[in-house]
């Protein structure tokens, strides 16, 4: 069967068909790297590394290209137009860039550990303000933004008059209303340069203060969040590409935004298919620096959060987000965590056995046990079935613990060894080498892993609490300065707790 999506523009699965068969051009929103790579972040980059190594198995040739923001992104919703990456360069006191690449560094760390694998291009939002700005120049001429006091605004009402017409209106992705969202949106700074509340802005102009600027024909200032992605996915993918991700909390109004911008510049529907991956929960309650439960990946590699129980290791973490198809709920628990990392334990244990063992020299032509024998074909060949009903890892992961039952049980001599066919045993390993490892991304835990190198790690970091705490400051940064020749970089949060990377 062929493999069908589910398209957030359309609210339905779909036929997966390239445009430029056998080549696919597919765009993620990236991470602002203005802080550490949380949580949040983990289940969106492990959704689309499975569908970028699903792909590739299908045999498509795929440009994956996943955008760094590294400037802009201001919150319009705040007291002030605010740049994420200029404000906490200030409270860090580090150079705008210094720190881009420090929370860059720290991303590339966890995708490498939860072993996402690397995207074809990673753009980056200051390497691209000439196209940005050519962009917002195009989106002027055509009458659906204008420009007040160095700013410039994307006419929002305009583009619905006029799109609506051809029948996508500005909503079209997320399903709101636009009148509706006028209603809701709160009075905000800088209204009045705005010609409606719905406006978005695509450039705006930097206070004397701000650090991070460009000139352009407004005026010195710095993009929006929006555009950057507009600019990116045109510039690398076409005017048309096949698939855009990211998580559902992007849909709106950033995908939006990225919709009506692009339509504007390219006459066209940025994306074929828009894919959204489900949000997640932390022991029930939506993740946000309000409930103080935002969890750092460094920190759920450690253990060091009030939330965490132990240190959980980077192939649990994606094991744990495997067990649920993208789109449903997710919600982390230490309980359901350590319930993965006995579930994932026991799923490599069997598969290490099962690579490791003659059984596919036994020559058996005839199984034992033929009912068993058609279990295991046929548990088996639903692999790829649930992967082509829009990539059901869930369905496929209640698959191979069946088969876990099976190799152990033979493992344990409950099954004898001839109970399956030579030919079924050499599909199984391979079968299941192809999905563990080179569409799963599962790896075996090393022997003295990573693990206990960070319990290690995190009996010194309480060393050196406690040594700031006695105001012993000679020991506490020989600990620092040590580890930091180690390549092990400790950074003092201001909760009074100490997070690492490696």
């Amino acid at each position: 069967m062929p493999l069908k999506v589910y398209n957030s523009l359309t609210r339905k699965k779909e036929e997966f068909v390239p445009i430029h068969a056998p080549y696919v051009g597919m765009y993620v929103c990236g991470p602002t790297v203005s802080g550490e790579s949380h949580l949040g972040h983990a289940r969106p980059y492990v959704t689309f590394d499975i569908l970028y190594r699903y792909l590739m198995h299908n045999g498509y040739k795929v440009r994956y290209v996943r955008n760094l923001t590294d400037a802009g992104h201001f919150e319009e919703e705040g007291r002030e137009a605010e740049d994420k990456i200029s404000s906490k360069a200030v409270l860090e006191k580090l150079e705008p860039m210094e720190l881009v690449q420090k929370y860059t560094n720290l991303y590339h760390w966890a995708m490498s550990r939860l072993n996402n694998l690397p995207p074809s291009i990673e753009p980056t939002a200051t390497g691209h303000i000439i196209e940005q700005i050519e962009m917002i120049k195009k989106i002027i001429a055509d009458g659906y933004a204008y420009e007040a006091n160095g700013s410039v605004y994307f006419d929002v009402e305009k583009y619905n008059t006029d799109y609506t017409l051809k029948g996508q209106p500005y909503g079209i992705l997320s399903g709101r209303v636009l009148d509706e969202q006028i209603e809701s949106t709160r009075e905000l700074d800088n209204q009045e340069e705005k010609r409606n509340k719905s406006d978005f802005a695509l450039w705006k102009q930097a206070p004397p203060e701000h650090i991070m600027r460009w000139q352009s024909p407004w005026g010195e200032g710095f993009p929006g969040w929006h555009i950057e992605c507009s600019a990116m996915s045109t510039k690398y993918l076409g005017k048309e590409f096949d698939i855009h991700g990211g998580g559902m909390d992007l849909q709106f109004p950033h995908h939006e935004c990225e919709i009506a911008q692009s339509t504007v510049c390219n006459h066209r529907m940025p994306a074929r298919y828009w894919m959204h991956n489900n949000m997640i929960t932390i022991n029930g309650r939506k993740m946000g620096k309000s409930y103080n439960n935002v969890i750092k990946l460094s920190e759920l590699f450690s253990g060091n959060h009030p939330l965490l129980t132990q240190a959980y290791h980077p192939m649990t973490i994606r094991f744990f987000i495997l067990q649920s198809q993208y789109r449903g709920t997710l919600d982390f628990s230490n309980e359901a965590l350590q319930a993965s990392e006995k579930a994932f334990k026991r799923l490599m244990e069997a598969y290490e056995w099962l690579l490791q063992s003659q059984l596919a020299n036994e020559n058996v032509v005839k199984a034992a046990d033929p009912e068993l024998d058609g279990k295991v074909k046929k548990l088996v060949n639903e692999f790829e079935e649930f992967m082509d009903d829009d990539l059901n890892t869930a369905k496929v992961v209640a698959n191979l613990f069946e088969l876990v039952a099976v190799i152990n049980s033979i493992k344990d001599k409950h099954i004898p060894a001839n109970a399956l066919r030579t030919e079924t045993v050499l599909v199984l390993q391979r079968e299941m080498k192809l999905y563990v490892e080179d569409i799963f991304g599962l790896q075996k835990e090393r022997q003295g892993d990573d693990g206990k190198l960070e319990g290690i790690l995190q009996l010194l970091i309480d060393i050196r609490k406690e040594a700031k705490a006695k105001k012993d400051f000679v020991t506490s940064d020989k600990i620092r300065n040590e580890l930091a020749n180690l390549g092990v970089q400790l950074k003092d949060e201001k909760d009074g707790g100490t997070s690492f990377s490696l």
